[in-house]
């Protein structure tokens, strides 16, 4: 379902940010500066020496055999054995729980390869379907930072939701650290 990303992907991520723009550029701040294929080429070149710093980890979603979206550690910090969750998907693929399904192949792999000990999302507070991946992953609200992020012409709060490697392997958890249908 995810796979890392490299620079054979950057038409096909570039097709998803232009069919999605509009609704990405409300929670994105990257979006005006994303203009052409040739932009998602160096966004994916700097994600990759990112990975080989060992400081980002960015994958593509796949369903149906096709690109979707995205889901990142735009950071991992080694000392605090930590890292923070980054994603969005396709409009025609949202509500069938293929992100949050990602998002968990994602945390599973930095619990059980990667050394990391917590993980770390921060969603707009006003994006509801964002928090709600969180949620649904059994990641709890740690706080709100006010006035975290400009975007655009504006600051937008967020909501801090983390999950640490025991609560994420509670017995009562399944198919991969969450009940899910993944």
């Amino acid at each position: 379902m995810i796979r890392l990303q490299n620079l054979y992907d950057a038409e096909e991520i570039f097709r998803l940010v232009e069919k999605n723009r509009l609704r990405l550029r409300e929670w994105f701040p990257w979006l005006d500066s994303t203009k052409t294929a040739a932009d998602v080429r160096l966004l994916i070149t700097k994600a990759l020496l990112g990975h080989a710093a060992g400081n980002r980890f960015d994958n593509v979603i796949i369903a149906d055999s096709r690109i979707v979206g995205l889901v990142v550690f735009d950071w991992i910090n080694h000392s605090n054995k930590s890292a923070g969750v980054k994603y969005w998907i396709d409009i025609d693929a949202e509500g069938k729980g293929i992100l949050t399904c990602a998002v968990a192949e994602l945390i599973v792999i930095a619990f059980n390869s990667m050394g990391i000990h917590r993980i770390e999302i921060q969603a707009a507070t006003d994006n509801a379907k964002s928090c709600a991946v969180a949620m649904r992953l059994g990641m709890r609200l740690e706080g709100t930072i006010r006035d975290a992020e400009w975007l655009y012409d504006h600051y937008v709060d967020h909501n801090i939701y983390a999950i640490t490697k025991p609560e994420w392997e509670l017995p009562n958890r399944v198919l991969g650290g969450f009940s899910s249908p993944c």
